[in-house]
């Protein structure tokens, strides 16, 4: 007798991005993986010291390229979080990471726009919008809008 075919289940990467103050950074990440990869991707964000706002000049920025995260708001990074993610990108916030086997990381160096106005948040953002693009690939999705 044989057995039937289990249907395979389509997985969904989850990817979480981890800054200092989930104010930039982190927070212009995970709204350009969240347009780019839509549903394909689950995506978090958090902060290992969150602020109390997102950066102003982080939401002009983004709104500057048809993004909205006005209404987003700095996370506190968690265990639950990390555990949740098939990979995180951290991006300047050291040992505050908690580390698990069997996860990705990846470390992505770039400058903190926390206190800089928008002209010298956009090129941050554009670099950032750059990574994004190439963990889409490497993750095989293809980006959309």
């Amino acid at each position: 007798m044989s057995t039937p075919a289990v249907p395979s289940v389509p997985s969904v990467p989850s990817v979480l991005f981890v800054c200092v103050h989930n104010a930039g950074r982190s927070q212009m990440a995970a709204a350009f993986l969240t347009r780019l990869g839509g549903d394909r991707v689950e995506v978090r964000s958090a902060g290992s010291a969150p602020a109390g706002a997102v950066n102003p000049a982080v939401v002009e920025a983004l709104a500057e390229v048809g993004i909205d995260i006005s209404a987003e708001v700095p996370k506190v990074l968690t265990v639950e979080a990390v555990r949740a993610s098939d990979v995180v990108i951290t991006m300047g916030c050291g040992d505050a990471c908690p580390f698990f086997p069997g996860k990705r990381y990846l470390d992505w160096t770039l400058e903190d726009p926390a206190g800089q106005g928008v002209e010298a948040v956009r090129p941050i953002r554009d670099r950032i919008e750059e990574l994004v693009r190439g963990l889409l690939a490497e993750l095989g999705i293809q980006p959309g809008a």
